[in-house]
């Protein structure tokens, strides 16, 4: 992931917290709260994927399925 992209993901995700503390500060359920951020997250993770993770996980993923 190149600086701009990696930039705009750490925005997105003060984004995402500010919007968090926001719906805490309104009262509304933690339950809430939390399904929002998995939402928004996932949402920011198909707009700016992170292509090194992805490489890393399918390289573990990989790894795990030939030991057995």
């Amino acid at each position: 992931m190149d600086v701009k992209d990696r930039a705009q993901r750490v925005i997105g995700l003060e984004a995402i917290k500010a919007k968090a503390e926001n719906l805490m500060a309104e009262g509304k359920e933690p339950f809430e709260v939390k399904a929002f951020i998995k939402g928004a997250r996932g949402e920011l993770a198909r707009q700016k994927p992170d292509w090194q993770k992805y490489e890393a996980a399918v390289k573990a993923s990989k790894t795990a399925r030939s030991t057995f």
